[in-house]
């Protein structure tokens, strides 16, 4: 007899156990994977630079999504949370006594104490409540700090804020953090460990219960549990590594300002959150990394890039309320089905003529904010690697026929994709 052990997929109980140890660290595997040889793909600084950036705002907008996500509560001033322990790490920093006998890949964990110091105290009054009453009170405890920013000038250093040098700490096994890459890979590390934190609270009984109360407060209630109780651990829990990523923006930029704590920079992780969606874990590592590279890449290239990422974020709201994670979870059943690639030439044809259409519009938006900005003779400008006299009859013509073809297209062909969706994610019908 063979000694490999087999399971019988009849039987839920055994088909659990088998997989459980294999299927959840295949994502985790792969990640890490990818973060140790993402600086070999990209190499210049500015690039690296950008990578840091979008680590760091997904530990910022896994942490939100704790509260949002699975405890069903809107803040409008989480930044404060995140900016508190990055302030906090930039006074570690400057001691200068204390932080040369601290290894730099140590002082996270600071900046995440002091994020759930402060998240204790806020959500000991915040969390008796949740819902409107709970937003309004995170909305005015958000603009009460950052008032406080210019007011308390010792701690948060006023308008101009505060700044260090990272490499004062102790050395790392002789790593000293001078080079990028080094604060990259440091910066991967603290996202692995927080992501997996996050991930294994989720899975937790309090985590649960979070979801619960969301869902119905009520009956949570009912059953004896507190929902007030179960709010306030995981407020305290999301300020924790809140004040993660506020830590590692400290390292990585070494300096902080208002800017990262005012009531933009919470309505900015909010918007990542809901644009990757807060119904799946993964979510708001996709809304991170679309709205980073919106905010790095596109703003290179246009100043209209906040636009066009609101644009993006209404029509994700409208047209798919689960988020971007949504969107792909959609086909996890026609992919199950084995129908996922019927959908490659319906796709092509829709979507296609509707990404030719956006252009078209973005092109005309894009004229029209030249010609209406640009200084007095100033009459070329470059769209598309194309340089072309904007104040001539014939590029609003060509740009104002892409958009309405592009947009005839998807009109036309949609019928057929959805179709091809309502085959695709149609069971197959068993003949005897």
């Amino acid at each position: 007899m063979s000694d490999q052990i087999t399971t019988d997929p009849t039987k839920p109980a055994q088909r659990m156990r088998a997989g459980s140890m294999v299927l959840p660290l295949t994502p985790w595997l792969i990640a890490a994977v990818a973060l140790l040889i993402l600086p070999f793909i990209f190499t210049n600084n500015s690039a690296i630079t950008i990578m840091n950036q979008m680590a760091i705002t997904i530990i910022f907008a896994l942490a939100y999504n704790m509260l949002l996500g699975q405890g069903g509560m809107l803040s409008f001033g989480h930044a404060v949370y995140a900016g508190v322990g990055g302030f906090a790490c930039m006074h570690i920093i400057n001691a200068t006594d204390f932080f040369a006998n601290l290894p730099l890949p140590l002082l996270p964990i600071f900046g995440g104490l002091f994020g759930m110091g402060l998240a204790t105290i806020v959500g000991s009054f915040s969390t008796r409540k949740a819902g409107t009453v709970f937003a309004m009170i995170s909305l005015g405890v958000g603009e009460l700090i950052a008032a406080c920013s210019v007011i308390i000038v010792a701690f948060f250093g006023g308008e101009e804020g505060i700044s260090g040098d990272r490499t004062y700490g102790l050395p790392f096994f002789g790593v000293e953090f001078l080079q990028q890459i080094e604060v990259y890979y440091l910066i991967a590390a603290w996202l692995m460990i927080s992501a997996v934190l996050m991930y294994l609270y989720s899975r937790t009984p309090m985590g649960r219960m979070a979801n619960a109360v969301r869902d119905n407060p009520e009956r949570a209630e009912f059953l004896g549990y507190s929902a007030r109780w179960v709010r306030f651990y995981s407020f305290v829990a999301s300020g924790f590594f809140a004040g993660i990523a506020g830590a590692l923006f400290a390292i990585n930029y070494e300096i902080l300002t208002e800017e990262n704590l005012n009531t933009t920079q919470s309505g900015i992780i909010l918007l990542v959150t809901f644009l990757g969606g807060v119904g799946f874990f993964f979510g708001p590592i996709i809304g991170a990394i679309v709205f980073t590279l919106v905010q790095t890449v596109l703003s290179l290239q246009t100043e209209l890039w906040a636009f066009y990422l609101g644009m993006i974020f209404v029509a994700t709201v409208m047209f798919f309320p689960g988020g971007l994670a949504g969107l792909i979870m959609m086909h996890v059943p026609a992919w199950r089905l084995g129908k996922l690639g019927h959908l490659a030439w319906p796709y092509l044809k829709t979507l296609g003529g509707g990404l030719i259409g956006c252009l078209g519009a973005a092109a005309l938006i894009e004229m029209i904010f030249h010609l209406r900005h640009a200084s007095i003779g100033d009459h070329e400008m470059t769209l598309f690697w194309t340089t072309f006299d904007s104040h001539t009859v014939l590029p609003w013509i060509i740009a104002g026929a892409v958009t309405v073809i592009g947009f005839a297209i998807c009109r036309a062909t949609a019928p057929a994709m959805v179709e091809a969706w309502n085959e695709a994610n149609a069971a197959s019908k068993v003949t005897t």
